[in-house]
């Protein structure tokens, strides 16, 4: 090799040391707040995008008063419509009745390293008719931690056609000074674009009423803020993106159908250990699974091991249509997690508008009716039925309760325990009124649940604790339905037999579908209709039911407001059902001894009498007699009890009297008459009593 190769080669390789790493551009999306539209931000939320977290603070400066949020339900509130050009904005909005120059709202937003690049948009500074004219300063941090004011830097923004420049209790900043119009306009848009300064903070203070007279009262004091958009060096980065197609979007009910999913790697590094999110719906029944990596239904993860640049993989997930007929069923899946940063998309944070998720949809061919409930008369004789009525005398729900308990005849005290994952109960929920009506009498009460959900994971869980089990039982939950962009109500419902599963049958709406104990709700019905009913019939022994309402995967990553309402509940009374069986074996006999022993003279047979309880209500003072056949002799001080045959090791004498009596069950012999005692057994319980006689 001659030495002018070895120089050029040098250089090379020195050219590419010396190159600095490409910045990548990331976007501090605030849908991933994960608060709900038209909700407050709480002080101290974050939002992670790429390699870099940023947290948001906020306070309130006043001077005077009243000084109030006018939109959502604090001061900054994410919002999932659009001001300016940015779908998904935080939303500043205020009502001053009494207008000071001084009061503001400052909000600063923290990166756990500096970026640079940082562009983003504050959106409707205006000035109306009203009195009232938006006020903003914008500073910023590059990590010395004095703030700097964007307006010492003229090449960091530029302004809308009705913003100006002011100054604001002493610092300098922007004013409205005139209309900006609908909410998608930009003339009243302030967009600031740091370019190579480093930031670590950027501070944006509100502030309301400027260069007007008299009090800025109403609803036209706001304005928004876009995402945050920036770059990092260094940084490793792949961008994901998801497709997914089905093989029948027009199935019938009961026929094959299968999902594929395909995922591209379009960044420019390999990624390893992806992992893909795929919750299967409801009305899709999972038989297998083909193609690269591999998918579990335990977890709803697809694992791709690894994906080269520019490279596809992709897997086929095969089922059964579950769902009746007229269901359209939407099945999203969403990049979970990866190794290294996605320069467009945030894994796992339940996005429906980001390139590494995607749906499909299928329609299940036929129209769909409301179904039948199971007659409730045939499963339990009206004589034998209890109602539990919302309307009834001393039948009350406190406003915002999570707990209450009520006294039922002929059942005891039933108690209803209320909780949540996450979201809040609104419009004074829990309570019990007729805010949903199913269709019946306008003044028809229920349990009024309203929930404000941030994501579609979390649920509201009621659950029904009985004193004592109830053979059947059967109730309506109210207005399971949906709205696009807005909810997708998901109602669950099971029961327990102590401590067993008990599965009831959900009967459907003209608006929701039953998969199950599952009910989606897929179409839009009023609060007065019976179109989104859907009853709930518990037809073997239940002593708990769980009610757990929450979203569909149909619904939106934050879905607004939704509410159910748990009408009257009709139990069938407790019943008690007695059974007795006998068995008998041979122990030894004087020929064979214990192996393969005969009912001969002088062999030893020990027989157990078990009684069981079949039914829902407790048995008391139970007593049961036996006969002993006149060819055997009762082996003496032999009975021994237990709750069953092969458990029977309580000894028990031959009198009637003493503490063996009631440990908890007793047993006496008198000549040839055995007698067996329990005070009391419960629903699935049972009595064994076990004792010996040797052949004559």
């Amino acid at each position: 090799m001659s030495n002018l190769v070895r120089l050029l080669l040098g250089l090379a390789v020195f050219a590419m040391l010396s190159v600095p790493a490409q910045a990548q551009t990331f976007t501090a999306d605030w849908t991933n707040l994960g608060v709900g539209s038209i909700q407050g931000v709480p002080s101290g939320s974050s939002v992670t995008a790429g390699p870099r977290t940023v947290t948001v603070t906020h306070t309130e400066i006043t001077d005077g008063g009243p000084f109030t949020n006018f939109y959502g339900t604090e001061m900054l509130n994410y919002f999932n419509g659009t001001i300016g050009t940015q779908n998904g904005t935080l939303l500043y909005s205020m009502d001053n009745d009494t207008f000071d120059p001084d009061d503001r709202f400052e909000s600063i937003f923290t990166f756990d390293s500096g970026v640079t690049n940082l562009a983003f948009a504050v959106a409707h500074v205006d000035s109306g008719t009203s009195p009232r004219s938006d006020g903003v300063t914008i500073e910023y941090d590059t990590g010395t931690g004095v703030w700097q004011n964007i307006r010492s830097v003229p090449a960091t923004f530029t302004l809308g056609a009705v913003v100006g420049t002011t100054t604001l209790s002493g610092v300098q900043g922007f004013v409205g000074t005139g209309s900006a119009g609908g909410l998608t306009s930009t003339t009243g848009n302030i967009n600031v674009d740091f370019g190579a300064i480093s930031v670590e903070r950027v501070r944006i203070t509100y502030h309301f009423g400027q260069n007007q007279t008299g009090n800025p009262a109403g609803n036209l004091q706001y304005m928004g803020l876009s995402d945050f958009t920036f770059q990092v060096a260094g940084t490793a980065v792949s961008d994901l993106s998801l497709a997914k197609t089905v093989s029948n979007a027009t199935p019938t009910s009961g026929s094959a159908i299968s999902y594929t999913l395909s995922l591209t790697n379009n960044g420019p590094v390999a990624e390893t250990s992806v992992q893909v999110e795929d919750i299967l719906p409801s009305g899709f029944s999972f038989t297998g699974a083909a193609g690269f990596g591999s998918y579990s239904t335990a977890t709803n993860l697809w694992t791709v091991p690894n994906i080269a640049s520019g490279q596809t993989r992709s897997i086929t997930i095969s089922g059964t249509v579950t769902a009746p007929a007229g269901v359209t069923i939407t099945n999203f899946a969403e990049v979970f997690s990866q190794t290294n940063f996605d320069t467009d998309s945030t894994p796992g944070n339940g996005s429906t508008n980001e390139d590494d998720d995607a749906s499909r949809s299928f329609t299940v061919q036929g129209t769909r009716t409301a179904g039948t409930p199971p007659n409730f008369n045939a499963i339990c004789p009206i004589v034998n039925q209890t109602l539990f009525d919302w309307n009834a005398a001393g039948v009350t729900w406190t406003s915002g309760t999570l707990n209450n308990s009520y006294t039922v005849a002929n059942i005891g005290t039933i108690n209803f325990a209320l909780s949540n994952t996450g979201g809040t109960y609104d419009d004074g929920s829990p309570e019990d009124n007729s805010n949903n009506t199913g269709g019946l009498a306008a003044t028809e009460q229920s349990l009024y649940q309203n929930l404000q959900f941030d994501n579609r994971a979390q649920v509201a869980t009621t659950v029904l604790t009985l004193p004592t089990a109830v053979p059947s039982l059967q109730f309506t939950v109210f207005d399971i339905d949906f709205a696009a962009n807005d909810f997708a109500d998901k109602l669950t419902v099971t029961g327990s037999f102590n401590g067993a599963t008990v599965m009831p049958t959900l009967t459907n709406g003209v608006v929701n579908y039953v998969v199950g104990n599952v009910a989606v709700g897929d179409g839009g019905s009023n609060s007065d209709s019976a179109n989104g009913n859907v009853v709930v019939t518990f037809s073997s022994p239940v002593d708990t039911i769980t009610i757990e309402y929450g979203n569909a995967g149909t619904a939106p990553a934050n879905p607004d407001g939704q509410a159910i309402s748990i009408h009257d509940i009709n139990f069938c009374s407790p019943a008690t059902t007695l059974s007795v069986t006998k068995i008998s074996s041979v122990i030894s006999d004087p020929v064979n001894g214990t192996s393969d022993p005969k009912s001969i003279p002088g062999a030893t047979i020990q027989y157990c009498i078990l009684i069981s309880n079949a039914g829902s209500a407790t048995a008391s003072s139970i007593s049961a007699t036996d006969t002993i056949p006149s060819n055997v002799t009762y082996t003496a001080a032999s009975m021994q009890s237990g709750s069953n045959c092969g458990s029977a090791a309580t000894a028990e004498d031959d009198d009637a009297t003493g503490a063996d009596e009631s440990d908890p069950f007793g047993a006496s012999v008198s000549g040839a008459v055995l007698t067996a005692t329990a005070a009391s057994l419960g629903p699935a319980e049972g009595y064994a009593l076990t004792f010996q006689v040797t052949v004559d």
